[in-house]
């Protein structure tokens, strides 16, 4: 890494603003593909995330092609529960990975120190293009880069330099997720996901002596009283310890004017994000990253909206349309549609797990 292009910035082929596992990502696929990488996070330690935990079987493939093999528990498909009706979709040959998101950020980011990738602490203030190279200032550093990848999350601040945000969602349709990690044994070798009238909880195992459970729901759901709604959870988890504190995230659905910004490439939940009714999240965020650094590589960032839109496509259509229905009346037949028609929800299932 060399130094240029004023003010002693450093100076990178990509910079990648966002240290997480799409930025990370995103980082390891530049690398492969020849480019001087830097990365620049403002957090430091392994980074978590409330969420479900459970990498989706093309997820983990993806990571394996990334040289990354995260220690986790195996689960083999999905189940939708209500409190009367269940419906199970093992996969096809196929296998998930239950891995604490810490656990994840951990396996990355030993590849990327593996591959020599310099990660740099810093909270991004200020972006400027011109002249074919965009420079990135924080407190007590800069860089400049050909190009930059930004998958500094949801509430991210390169997607805001650079006016791609759109105008946040009604508060009446925000969701957020919380999360807590219980001591127990998995029960089952499936991720779970519990339905009730106004909030899901998603049972991931996550190592062979604990299960991590997310709910997503409205602002303010107090998780020990969202939990105790929830009787077949409450019972399998009574007098389980608390292995972490609850941690929240949100709002979740985020909007975008468009994904490429001159040099500047969003990726992963900057890009935009729906709801994670379906679970592939990290999946669709490895895809763009992979999709990004190709259209760097060509030299054509336009190549990378177009395989954004293919990459996102069956995430968008398929959670939006089951984040419609689970605000709307319709909430309650989800779990008996899915019990009326496995064969359909087994083909959602194995469509979103690739």
């Amino acid at each position: 890494m060399s130094t240029g292009h004023g003010s002693g910035a450093l100076d990178a082929d990509v910079l990648v603003v966002g240290g997480g596992p799409v930025g990370l990502a995103a980082a390891i696929e530049a690398s492969a593909a020849g480019f001087g990488v830097l990365v620049v996070e403002q957090r430091s330690g392994p980074i978590d995330k409330a969420c479900g935990e459970g990498l989706m079987p093309g997820a983990l493939a993806a990571l394996h092609r990334l040289g990354v093999d995260p220690v986790g528990h195996d689960f083999h498909g999905i189940a939708y529960v209500s409190a009367t009706q269940r419906v199970e979709h093992r996969f096809d040959g196929d296998v998930g990975r239950g891995v604490r998101r810490t656990v994840l950020h951990a396996a990355m980011a030993d590849r990327v120190a593996e591959l020599r990738i310099p990660v740099l602490r810093g909270r991004v203030g200020a972006l400027t293009q011109g002249d074919g190279r965009v420079r990135v200032d924080w407190e007590g550093g800069g860089a400049s880069a050909a190009w930059v990848i930004a998958a500094d999350g949801l509430h991210s601040t390169v997607r805001r330099l650079v006016g791609c945000e759109r105008p946040p969602v009604r508060a009446a349709k925000r969701r957020f997720g919380i999360r807590r990690h219980f001591e127990v044994a998995p029960w089952n070798d499936l991720v779970e996901v519990h339905w009730t009238p106004d909030v899901e909880a998603y049972v991931t195992p996550v190592d062979a002596g604990s299960v991590g459970v997310a709910l997503l729901g409205p602002p303010h759901v107090d998780f020990d009283e969202a939990l105790a709604r929830i009787p077949e959870l409450s019972r399998r988890l009574a007098g389980a310890a608390a292995l972490s504190s609850t941690r929240g995230a949100g709002p979740l659905r985020q909007r975008t004017t468009r994904r490429v910004a001159g040099r500047v490439l969003l990726a992963g939940d900057a890009s935009g994000y729906v709801d994670a009714l379906t679970g592939e999240g990290l999946r669709v965020g490895f895809a763009q990253a992979r999709s990004a650094v190709h259209s760097i590589a060509d030299g054509d960032p336009s190549r990378y909206e177009r395989a954004w839109s293919r990459d996102t496509r069956d995430f968008r259509i398929l959670t939006s349309a089951l984040v419609a229905a689970a605000r709307s009346p319709l909430r309650e037949r989800i779990v008996p549609a899915a019990v009326a028609s496995p064969a359909l929800f087994g083909r959602i299932v194995d469509r979103l797990a690739r």
